[in-house]
C-alpha cells in the first residue's frame, strides 16, 4: 500500500466514524453547533483573510485567470457572509428524520419513508475558500461528515476557516474528523481518495472542466457532477425590452466569473432590430466584448464574428455570445445545443410562450423575466449550497440541505408474516 493510499484510507475511515456522532444529533444540537462554527469564523477573520493574502499573492506568481482570483479573494465582507450562510441555515428546517406514510398494505402494515444523512460526502473545489465553510455547514446539518479537499490555490485559506469550524466541534464534544481538510493537495492523493467506496458515500466536484472529468473517469463512488455554466438569455417578441436589457446587464456584469453568469444571447428576429441597438449601447458602457453571428454583428462596433458552431463557451468574463434567432423554435435548437443544463432565461411577457419554455428547456433551473444571478442556494431559499448539480439523478439544481439526504422505507407491523 502506498503512502498516498494509506493516507486516502485513513483520513476516509475517521470520517465515516465521525459521521456516525453527527447522525445521532438532535436538530437543537447541530444548530448549537452551527452558531458557534459562525461565532468563530467571525472572531477569526484577521487570521482568515491574512492566509488569504497569501493565497491571493502565490495566485498572482502563479499567472491565475481574473474570474478564479476573483473566486479566492476574501473580504471583510465575504467572511461575514460565510458566517451569515451558517446563520441561516439554523433558521431552515432539519431534513434528517422527516417521515412520511406512503401506504398503509391491506395486511395492517405501515409503510413509511423517512430521510436519513448520506453518511460521509467528498467535496473537491478548486479557488473557492467560501465553500469551505458553506460544504462544512451544510453537510454538518444534514447529518453527514465531510472530506473537503480544496485546490492548491485556496488549501491556506480553507485550513484556516476549517481550524475555526474544528473549535466549535471541539467545544462541543465532537470530533474534528466531522469535517476533514485534506492536507495535502497532490492530485495522487485525490486519486486514492475516490478509491474509498467502503466509507465514502457521495463525491461531488466543483471546479473546471478538467476537474470534473477526472473526478468522473476516475471515481468508484458515485458523482454529481457540477458542469460549467453556460447560461443563456432568449429575448422573445413579446417581450418587455427594457426589462430584457437590465436582466442582461445584471446577470452579464454584476459578477462575470461565477457560474451562473450570462454567457449567450438570443434575441427573436422580430425584434432583433430595437433591442441589438439598445444592448450594444448598455454593453459598450460596461467594456462587454461581443462574439456576435452574421445576421447581428452589424449593430456592434468592434465585434468578433462568431461562427454557428463555436457556441457554448464559459467566457467567464466581460465576453458574450450574440446571436439572432428566427423564432422560438430556433432559440429551444440553439439552447439544446449549446447550454450546459445550468441556467436558461426567458424575457416575454407571453405567459404561453414562457410555459412552452419551461416545459421543453430541461435546464436544473429555467427562469422567466429574472436575471441568471439567482441561480443560486442561498437566493432560491435553500441557505447556503453545495453547489448545483448539472447532473439529473438524485439531485438537480442547486444542493442544499435535503439534496444531502436520501431516503430509507420504514415499515411497522403486528406481527405479520408472509404466507
Amino acid at each position: 500500500m502506498s503512502n498516498y493510499s494509506a493516507e486516502a484510507e485513513n483520513i476516509a475511515n475517521r470520517a465515516a466514524k465521525a459521521a456516525r456522532a453527527v447522525a445521532n444529533l438532535t436538530t437543537d444540537e447541530k444548530n448549537t453547533v452551527l452558531q458557534r462554527m459562525a461565532d468563530a469564523i467571525r472572531a477569526d477573520k484577521d487570521a482568515i483573510l491574512a492566509e488569504n493574502k497569501k493565497d491571493l499573492a502565490a495566485g498572482k506568481e502563479k499567472g491565475l485567470a481574473e474570474s478564479m482570483m476573483d473566486r479566492l479573494e476574501l473580504s471583510n465582507q465575504r467572511v461575514e457572509d460565510m458566517a451569515l450562510a451558517l446563520e441561516e441555515l439554523i433558521a431552515l428546517p432539519d431534513p434528517v428524520g422527516e417521515s412520511y406514510l406512503l401506504e398503509e398494505r391491506p395486511n395492517g402494515m405501515r409503510v413509511d419513508k423517512m430521510r436519513i444523512p448520506l453518511g460521509v460526502i467528498c467535496m473537491i473545489y478548486e479557488a473557492r475558500p467560501n465553500v469551505t465553510a458553506d460544504a462544512g455547514a451544510l453537510c454538518f446539518k444534514s447529518g453527514n461528515a465531510v472530506i473537503l479537499r480544496c485546490g492548491r490555490e485556496a488549501i491556506g485559506s480553507s485550513k484556516v476557516i476549517a481550524a475555526a469550524m474544528h473549535k466549535a466541534l471541539r467545544d462541543s464534544g465532537l470530533p474534528e474528523d466531522v469535517i476533514t481538510v485534506v492536507p495535502s493537495p497532490e492530485r495522487e492523493l485525490m486519486g486514492e481518495l475516490l478509491k474509498q467506496s467502503d466509507h465514502i458515500d457521495l463525491v461531488i466536484p466543483r471546479g473546471g472542466e478538467g476537474l470534473i472529468h477526472y473526478v468522473s473517469d476516475n471515481s468508484k463512488i458515485p458523482v454529481i457532477q457540477h458542469y460549467k455554466g453556460v447560461c443563456h438569455l432568449y429575448v422573445d417578441k413579446d417581450a418587455d425590452l427594457d426589462m430584457a436589457l437590465s436582466i442582461l446587464i445584471n446577470a452579464k456584469t454584476q459578477r462575470t466569473g461565477v457560474c451562473n453568469a450570462l454567457e449567450g444571447l438570443l434575441v427573436h428576429a422580430d425584434v432583433a432590430d430595437k433591442f441589438f441597438p439598445m444592448a450594444a449601447i448598455a454593453l459598450a458602457e460596461k467594456n462587454v466584448k461581443i462574439h456576435a453571428c452574421s445576421n447581428s454583428i452589424k449593430h456592434f462596433d468592434g465585434a468578433e464574428p462568431i461562427a454557428d458552431t463555436d457556441f457554448g463557451e464559459e467566457y467567464l468574463a466581460l465576453e458574450i455570445a450574440v446571436r439572432e434567432v428566427r423564432d422560438f423554435d430556433h432559440a429551444i435548437e440553439h439552447i439544446q445545443e449549446f447550454s450546459s443544463g445550468h441556467t436558461d432565461i426567458i424575457c416575454t411577457e407571453n405567459e404561453a410562450t414562457a410555459k412552452r419554455f419551461i416545459r421543453i428547456v430541461d435546464s436544473a433551473v429555467t427562469m422567466w423575466n429574472t436575471s441568471s444571478r439567482f441561480s443560486d442556494g442561498g437566493q432560491l431559499g435553500l441557505g447556503a449550497e453545495i453547489g448545483i448539480s448539472t447532473s439529473k439523478l438524485h439531485a438537480y439544481g442547486p444542493m442544499g440541505l435535503q439534496s444531502l439526504t436520501t431516503e430509507k422505507f420504514v415499515v411497522t407491523g403486528t406481527g405479520q408474516i408472509r404466507e
